[in-house]
């Protein structure tokens, strides 16, 4: 039997070691992807993709087995050989997350959401580390926060690209697919929106519009700049234009709760109690114990 593994490529260990992930056998998987490593190393093919995938796949194994340390290890092994990997992000965020290292479980979660907005397992990830963090260190929990990396444009568009062809592998075509936005047009409307938000600070919520209005045009994918110009259509009585905020939010990040709460207090103003109620379970389901949102139902329950 020795003899048969070891005369295996390492192509053929990788997917023994993910028949035995498959049917549960977490420790026999990292042991068959250890192999699998040594295969690689021995071959003197050092592809870092191929290498990286065998180290993530190892450290799932880990984590399944309750093996948190040397999934955090293996992860990290994963990212330094191709930087920015969505499987080994979210698996060292959950490792971190089970060794109760929330600060680093945050910055995982977020880098993840950097590189693709729409991951269910990064979002909820993210939510709970906040709730954690909150909890933990009070509401300036973000000063303790390490450095968050910045994702290079490049990571970006190679992991929109890839899933864009998934989807039009499933679906033909991928609907309202919108340019990327470069670096240079990141960084002009992280200035605006700042310039933004110092507005919003001296109560200057029309200015504050303009400052958001004109980050969207350089950058139309940031969720925060969305739900803080919706914040100002709310405090300026513009409630439609609220709600379409917030809807644009929303579609970016289905479970925002900014865009949640804020969308329920323009309903509510517009009279549309139905659609307020709708956001406001939505956000309850998301986040149960949140007060403003258990307040506002309340409130809107007793006007119907």
């Amino acid at each position: 039997m020795s003899q048969k593994r070891r005369s295996q490529s390492w192509t053929e260990l990788k997917q023994a070691g993910n028949e035995f992930f498959k049917t549960g056998q977490y420790g026999e998987a990292a042991s068959i992807y250890s192999q699998a490593i040594k295969e690689v190393e021995k071959s003197g093919k050092k592809n870092p993709e191929d290498f990286s995938i065998l180290y993530s796949n190892r450290a799932a194994s880990y984590l399944k087995d309750g093996n948190c340390w040397e999934c955090v290890k293996d992860c990290t092994v994963s990212l330094d050989l191709v930087p920015f990997g969505i499987k080994p992000l979210l698996r060292r965020a959950a490792a971190y997350e089970a060794l109760e290292r929330y600060r680093l479980a945050y910055v995982d979660y977020k880098t993840a959401l950097q590189i693709d907005c729409n991951i269910p397992a990064a979002h909820d990830g993210t939510s709970r580390m906040t709730k954690c963090l909150t909890e933990v260190d009070g509401l300036s929990w973000r000063e303790k926060l390490p450095l968050i990396p910045t994702v290079p444009m490049a990571v970006k568009e190679k992991w929109s690209l890839a899933t864009s062809q998934q989807t039009t592998q499933h679906n033909g075509t991928r609907e309202n697919e919108k340019s990327v936005p470069g670096e240079d047009s990141i960084k002009k409307a992280l200035t605006l929106k700042e310039e933004g938000n110092a507005q919003v600070k001296k109560g200057e919520y029309k200015k504050a519009i303009e400052k958001y209005t004109q980050s969207l045009k350089h950058n139309s994918s940031e969720i925060t700049t969305y739900t803080n110009r919706a914040l100002c259509y709310l405090s300026v009585k513009m409630y439609k234009e609220a709600v379409q905020d917030c809807g644009e939010a929303l579609r970016l990040d289905s479970a925002n709760i900014k865009a949640l709460y804020r969308r329920a207090q323009a309903h509510k103003e517009l009279k549309d109690y139905k659609a307020c109620i709708e956001d406001l379970n939505s956000l309850l389901k998301v986040e149960p114990k949140n007060t403003a949102g258990q307040n506002l139902l309340l409130e809107v329950q007793n006007k119907k």
